[in-house]
């Protein structure tokens, strides 16, 4: 587009304020801030499509450790079939930094070795290549990351020689953006010459994929199920067979990995039925009476906290990318250049930021299988340095299973 084709749109839309400081960049700066205003999406701004909490919740059954045990070796040989086939293909989700952990990089290339190196990265790898070792076949790996850590978390992998994973098989791609705005809908400036962008949520990691060429990619590799995990949990089990064989049989298009929660208050998402279709609740959303809730077995209703580990049809993920996601709008506190050209850092939320979340992708689809694994060997993430769901903590969990550190 233009610069007259792009201050016509900004005229219609009330959004002139972006070239304000325009005259004053020079040619590759005016040539970048044009291009990031091409891209802004002005009708999801306009038209916010989501809405937050609501509907009527109610529990969801789940497929416990003892069921699983019982039907293991069907579900593993399913799952190895499927792997064997090509079917299945593993997506990292690694867009973030790991700032709050004093780190200026990735947040997979911490180190939580205390005798050698070993780093988040590594210990996924690790994990994912048991899975390699046992059915004798590289499952694609497709990571994303955001436009501050695309380069480093590339050239970590290519430094570290993809920790013995089979470089053919792994993937980059970059998280969509979405532009933070004021509270009028008016598009921030970060910087005169830079629109403020903000990774689009954890649910725009299919859109990414999509949009980077990678789905049509996958699909000449055949491809049918996506196995999408966070980063921070350093064991995380992707592409478990078991897990994968299981979601296959149940006949449903999608599989959540979850484990018992602790106490009733635990502060984890929940996995429920929310009008009738799968859902997570966050634990905010429950009420006392639901915390304590207990079911006919006498074990707690809405007992099992989701872990950011799930199993998706590749056609029913193309379905919904073609239906309207929801979008979830979040209040923050978004640094800004002013009409006089002055950087402002804000004390307390002066805007909005647009997000699309998984949780809605679980509830467009019909059905899920929940699926309970082992805390103590599944689940531990890092996201201090000290304390409940930290560095220290899950260092303590992989040392008690074995882990070398």
């Amino acid at each position: 587009m233009t610069l007259e084709q792009i201050r016509k749109q900004l005229e219609e839309r009330g959004q002139t304020q972006l070239l304000r400081f325009y005259e004053e960049l020079n040619e590759d700066e005016q040539k970048t801030l044009l291009e990031e205003i091409s891209r802004i999406d002005f009708d999801m701004i306009d038209h916010p499509q989501g809405t937050d909490g609501g509907g009527v919740i109610t529990p969801i059954g789940a497929l416990t450790l003892d069921q699983i045990h019982d039907q293991e070796a069907e579900f593993r040989n399913e799952g190895i079939r499927a792997i064997q086939n090509n079917e299945v293909a593993a997506v990292l989700l690694a867009g973030g930094q790991g700032t709050r952990l004093g780190l200026d990089g990735p947040k997979g290339t911490l180190n939580v070795g205390l005798t050698k190196e070993l780093f988040i990265f590594q210990c996924l790898i690790n994990n994912l290549m048991d899975v390699k070792k046992a059915a004798d076949a590289w499952i694609p790996l497709l990571i994303m990351t955001s436009d501050k850590n695309d380069a480093a978390t590339r050239a970590f992998f290519r430094e570290h020689d993809y920790f013995g994973y089979n470089p053919d098989y792994v993937f980059f791609f970059i998280q969509e953006m979405a532009p933070s705005t004021d509270f009028n809908g008016k598009v921030y400036l970060e910087e005169k010459g830079h629109i403020s962008l903000s990774p689009n949520g954890n649910g725009g990691w299919f859109i990414s994929l999509k949009k980077a060429g990678l789905v049509d990619k996958i699909k000449e590799m055949g491809v049918k199920w996506l196995n999408i995990f966070a980063v921070d949990n350093v064991l995380q089990r992707i592409a478990d067979p078991v897990f994968v064989g299981a979601t296959i049989k149940s006949g449903k298009p999608i599989g959540a990995k979850v484990i018992r929660k602790a106490a009733p208050d635990e502060k984890v998402g929940v996995i429920c039925n929310r009008d009738g279709r799968p859902s997570i609740v966050e634990y905010y959303e429950l009420t006392d009476a639901m915390m304590e809730e207990k079911n006919e077995d006498g074990e707690l209703a809405y007992n099992f906290g989701v872990i950011l580990n799930y199993l998706f049809s590749l056609g029913e993920l193309e379905r919904i990318a073609n239906d309207q996601m929801p979008l979830h709008i979040v209040d923050k506190k978004i640094p800004y250049v002013d009409e006089n050209g002055n950087k402002i850092k804000p004390e307390q939320p002066n805007g909005h930021k647009y997000e699309t979340l998984v949780l809605d992708m679980i509830q467009m689809m019909d059905g899920c299988l929940v699926f309970e694994v082992d805390r103590a060997k599944e689940f531990a993430p890092i996201k201090n340095m000290h304390g409940v769901d930290s560095l220290d903590s899950a260092r303590e969990m992989m040392q008690k299973i074995g882990i070398e550190l």
